[in-house]
């Protein structure tokens, strides 16, 4: 559906009109992104998305794995439940115009190898398969030591800037931000102005952490899931068997929609890595979210 773009609305965003007055009057008690912040913590068995994995990897989808079904799996959910899809600027709350994800990735697995940002806009219908192909084009295209992001880029030329200048710079930035003036060029380069975030520990062996959202920017969800661990379990017929789990975090902005609403999302994601073969067709509609 395609909304013809009103006064108040941003050019990553529509202004959200039919709130309850609490819920604005806890965005201007809550001022920052972090004053807001809810943790959670959850974990899957992984023997469903590991027979799943396993398939597309037979299906001729080298390197499919968990970064795939996790984003997969998370646009799915903002197409049943798009209030994930908000964000907040300004003390006001905006519906996203498209879903974009923001993914760091290291360019070689070394311990002083160059980091960068890659952004991602999913169309809502997106299957599976065609997060695979578009996360993989473009890791591929950035993983390269020698190649440069648009980000990078933007990033090289800010680094020249000397201190006081840049911090006036800065601020500039959050102000025009704040009024919804920073430029779409600018808004569709920042890896803080995204749906959702989403980082691998699983990678690095480790657990996942809870990752801070940041001020600066609109990202209201930070995902970060970890390494594969094991663990014994007693079955029906009282034996015991050894199981794979994956221990997640979310990191959200508790402003954007309440703890229902949260609860629910985090319930259908359960269902769909539960059942990930979901995933392979498009979804039978689209929620739209509120006026």
């Amino acid at each position: 559906m395609t909304r013809k773009r009103r006064f108040g609305d941003r050019n990553d965003g529509r202004k959200i009109r039919t709130l309850n007055p609490m819920t604005r009057i806890a965005i201007f008690i809550m001022k920052d992104r972090n004053d807001a912040l809810n943790y959670i913590r959850d974990s899957i068995d992984t023997v469903q998305v590991d027979q799943y994995i396993r398939k597309k990897r037979a299906e001729g989808l080298k390197g499919f794995g968990l970064m795939h079904v996790f984003i997969a799996s998370y646009v799915r959910l903002v197409s049943q439940l798009p209030g994930l899809n908000r964000f907040i600027s300004g003390q006001t709350l905006y519906a996203r115009n498209e879903l974009v994800i923001s993914l760091n990735i290291k360019k070689s697995m070394q311990l002083n190898a160059q980091d960068t940002v890659i952004k991602l806009v999913f169309p809502l219908d997106s299957t599976a398969e065609d997060v695979y192909r578009k996360l993989n084009e473009l890791i591929e295209a950035n993983r390269g030591m020698e190649e440069q992001s648009n980000f990078d880029n933007l990033a090289k030329f800010l680094n020249y800037i000397p201190r006081l200048l840049l911090r006036f710079v800065v601020g500039l930035l959050k102000f025009l931000d704040y009024f919804g003036l920073l430029p779409k060029v600018l808004t569709d380069l920042s890896p803080f102005h995204a749906s959702y975030f989403i980082t691998s520990m699983g990678s690095l062996g480790i657990p996942p952490i809870y990752h801070h959202l940041y001020n600066f920017g609109n990202v209201p969800v930070f995902f970060s899931f970890g390494a594969r661990r094991s663990e014994l379990m007693l079955e029906k017929d009282g034996s015991v068997q050894q199981h794979w789990f994956v221990d997640y975090t979310f990191v959200l902005d508790e402003r954007i929609c309440d703890g229902h609403y949260y609860a629910s999302a985090l319930k259908y994601m359960r269902k769909i890595l539960k059942n990930p073969e979901i995933l392979d067709a498009q979804p039978e509609k689209i929620v739209e979210d509120i006026d």
